[in-house]
């Protein structure tokens, strides 16, 4: 599908009050995130954010995160308000004798995707993705694109004025999202994907030069035996997937070949979404790209259309 030239300036923001925070406070917040995320927290700078993922013992995505540190000793963790109360408890588990408190921090901040020309009125200048730019108290991480389009959460203390701004609706900021290719974990898809079946190893999800966190055995050995057979993709379809739904290959023998991990409405008509499927499915789609070789839902279901990735993948550490 193509844009409108509307939406090629598309400009304004959005309160993005499907996420949710969890706030790490102490002296060892982050040593204790350290040992916890595939990210590595310790070399977190106070003008950066990173992508990150929280896993089980055998790799499998628990949640993931936007982290940034507001100071020293305070870091934030945004991620998907249906997640939030598990991850916190799940996290505080193992805590133990460190000196770091883990707390949810929802209600004391309001979130805000911004895009477009609104974010050139509060940043003055665009930068790439994961820079964090502080202002005023208020917290500017940028984020990947969607459809070229500059992108960055806000986040801002309660207690302190919103950014000012025309407003975007929710469905278009979903898209975007979708378009910027990167899934983030909610309930739907807890524990499906191991980091790289969401490509975060491609953007700035996963640190291969850190220490151990939990399904840090599984993840290296993904990446550097080969082993890795599913990878996410951007892709079209007429019908409206849901997150979790389930993905077939013609050559399948109705057995699905992966799962929807993202989807928005396209503004000019259809639907968007990312899609996490075995690698060998996705080559043939693309190979007989003018045949209906993936479907949504069923063997029988809408066609799924593959569309190219905004970003490279990464192949070699």
């Amino acid at each position: 599908m193509t844009l409108t030239r509307a939406n090629h300036h598309l400009s304004g923001l959005v309160e993005l009050t499907q996420l949710g925070i969890i706030r790490a406070t102490g002296e060892d917040a982050v040593k204790f995130l350290q040992g916890q995320l595939t990210q590595d927290i310790a070399l977190l700078d106070l003008t950066q954010a990173r992508l990150a993922a929280f896993c089980n013992a055998k790799g499998r995505m628990q949640a993931s995160f936007v982290v940034f540190k507001r100071s020293q000793e305070e870091v934030l963790l945004v991620c998907s308000r249906d997640i939030l109360a598990a991850t916190l408890k799940r996290l505080s588990m193992f805590v133990m004798r460190a000196k770091a408190k883990l707390s949810d921090a929802s209600d004391e901040f309001q979130l805000y995707g911004v895009v477009g020309d609104a974010l050139n009125k509060i940043a003055l200048d665009t930068r790439p993705a994961w820079e964090k730019l502080d202002i005023d108290g208020a917290n500017l991480v940028f984020l990947y694109p969607g459809v070229g389009l500059a992108r960055a959460l806000y986040c801002t203390p309660t207690d302190m004025a919103a950014p000012q701004g025309e407003s975007i609706a929710q469905e278009t900021w979903n898209w975007l999202e979708v378009q910027s290719g990167i899934a983030m974990i909610s309930q739907p898809t807890y524990e499906f994907f191991v980091p790289q079946m969401l490509n975060y190893e491609s953007v700035g999800g996963v640190n291969f030069k850190k220490g151990c966190y939990p399904g840090q055995e599984i993840v290296a050995r993904s990446q550097f035996r080969g082993t890795l057979k599913r990878r996410a993709y951007l892709v079209h379809t007429a019908m409206a997937p849901t997150v979790g739904q389930e993905i077939f290959h013609v050559q399948a023998d109705e057995q699905p070949c992966g799962l929807v991990a993202a989807a928005a409405a396209h503004p000019a008509g259809g639907f968007d979404a990312i899609i996490s499927i075995q690698t060998a499915a996705a080559a043939d789609a693309v190979e007989h790209s003018s045949e209906t070789r993936l479907t949504l839902g069923s063997p029988a279901g809408a066609a799924i259309t593959m569309l190219p990735l905004p970003y490279p993948l990464l192949e070699d550490i």
